[in-house]
């Protein structure tokens, strides 16, 4: 079956193309771990001086990937020039720090001279998402590359485009060819590789689902996996927060990517005393928002990436409201099959509901009442999913001090959640396991080495009578 390129605001079939033969793959791979062999062994200097390149081509290319991710998975052509602007400053960052955050660490230990070195692992599988198809391949390949290793992407199928553009970037910015390759296959082929003694470790955004597979086959082959899954992130209004500023956020929170990140607030836990006034202005905000063709400057949510992801949020939100869920923001889709879905509001949600329990991947914000900060954190904490979360307070003090009680990868107190390079970015639970970004990002696919070093013995003189 072809691996298609389809427009989701128009439907239109833009490209297909052939999957790999898996002696295709295999040859790809050959090469890989060849050059991973020459790669390691290349200064941080060198590897720099190609990473910063590729950062100035992903500037001067923006409004070409703005273009194929609008095209290819409906993103607003604005967030696409944002989304390549972020992955330049990613590359920088990483050809400005891995010296550093890879530098040996002098231990002191009974030995004449102990440390710590990390050292590349060699071929790095990554199978990456469609909805930031720039940003989730970025924020593994530029700490992966600068630290050694090599790379093989497995990109979404409905994003093919994006993916070959990718590599067309790090291609044309003096990366040797082998050290980058994008790999146009089925999921048929994951195991095959995993299974090859050539790949070395595996990281996966994706789906909870996506992600217990590949954790299964690397276990199964002993390989080094990090995982950022789903997640279904908690925003905390408390009773004294800032109500206008606090609700303006959530929408954006809510609407950013038309509701299709793993990082978009989806549970409003709001104080009793001011949930009727909080949810008023959130319905005011998210209706305000402006839909249309993604190629379209003034838009400011496109479609949903797929007819099919439409589909299943209708049907979450049915099944929601027969188990007594409320609409306050009545949206959706206007019949089956359409890609695009409108702004939703769920009130009276409770345990037993899809809406209280699984990831509502669109824009359709989840309203949940606590009776105090307390029952807020308990609420927060009931979920599987444990990626990040916001609380939103007048009492900063207590804002944070509530934040470490949330069981999440990252909390944020009065700001919306966001990935930086600087902070590591991950979850715990269901959301995955392991670190992307900032140094600890870098030193996942590493080997720590210990080294230890003993002061020379000289034989013992013979003794003489």
């Amino acid at each position: 079956m072809a691996i298609s390129s389809i427009n989701p605001y128009t439907g239109q079939v833009l490209q297909e193309f052939a999957p790999f033969a898996w002696s295709d793959t295999e040859e790809i791979l050959r090469q890989a771990h060849e050059a991973a062999a020459t790669w390691r062994t290349t200064s941080f200097a060198h590897r720099a001086e190609r990473m910063r390149r590729a950062a100035a081509l992903l500037r001067e290319r923006a409004q070409e990937l703005a273009r194929l991710m609008s095209i290819e998975m409906g993103k607003p052509i604005a967030d696409g020039r944002a989304e390549a602007q972020k992955c330049a400053t990613t590359c920088d960052y990483y050809a400005e720090h891995a010296e550093a955050f890879l530098a040996d660490e002098e231990i002191q230990t009974e030995a004449q001279r102990s440390l710590i070195a990390h050292e590349p692992l060699g071929v790095v599988l990554a199978i990456m998402p469609w909805n930031f198809p720039l940003w989730q391949v970025i924020r593994f390949a530029a700490p992966a590359l600068m630290a050694g290793n090599v790379g093989l992407l497995k990109h979404a199928p409905n994003v093919p485009q994006c993916a070959l553009a990718l590599e067309k970037i790090f291609h044309d910015a003096g990366f040797p060819l082998a050290t980058f390759r994008t790999l146009l296959i089925d999921t048929d082929q994951v195991e095959p590789l995993l299974a090859d003694d050539r790949v070395r470790a595996v990281t996966l955004t994706g789906s909870t689902r996506a992600g217990s597979s590949v954790a299964a086959l690397a276990g199964k082959y002993l390989k080094k996996s990090v995982l950022e899954l789903g997640g279904s992130d908690a925003f905390i209004v408390l009773a004294d927060a800032d109500l206008d500023v606090a609700a303006k956020n959530a929408a954006q929170a809510r609407m950013i990517n038309a509701g299709q990140s793993c990082i978009a607030a989806k549970r409003f836990i709001v104080e009793q005393s001011v949930v009727a006034e909080f949810t008023q202005k959130l319905k005011e905000h998210m209706a305000a928002f402006q839909t249309g063709d993604p190629l379209d400057e003034a838009t400011q949510y496109g479609p949903l990436a797929r007819p099919d992801l439409a589909d299943t949020l209708t049907q979450q939100v049915q099944d929601s409201v027969a188990k007594g869920a409320h609409v306050v923001l009545d949206g959706g889709q206007d019949a089956p099959g359409a890609t695009l879905f409108r702004p939703m509001i769920l009130t009276n949600v409770q345990p037993g509901q899809p809406a209280y329990h699984e990831e509502f991947f669109g824009p359709v914000a989840l309203v949940l009442e606590a009776r105090d900060a307390d029952d807020a954190v308990r609420l927060a904490n009931d979920s599987p999913y444990g990626l990040g979360g916001s609380i939103w307070t007048r009492d900063v003090a207590r804002g944070e001090a509530l934040a470490r009680r949330i069981e999440a990868g990252a909390v944020f107190v009065n700001a919306i959640v966001k990935s930086s390079p600087e902070m590591p970015f991950g979850g715990v639970k269901q959301s995955g396991y392991g670190r992307e970004l900032s140094y600890l990002g870098i030193r996942e696919f590493v080997n720590q080495k210990s080294l230890w070093i003993a002061a020379e013995e000289k034989p013992e003189e013979k003794k003489t009578e």
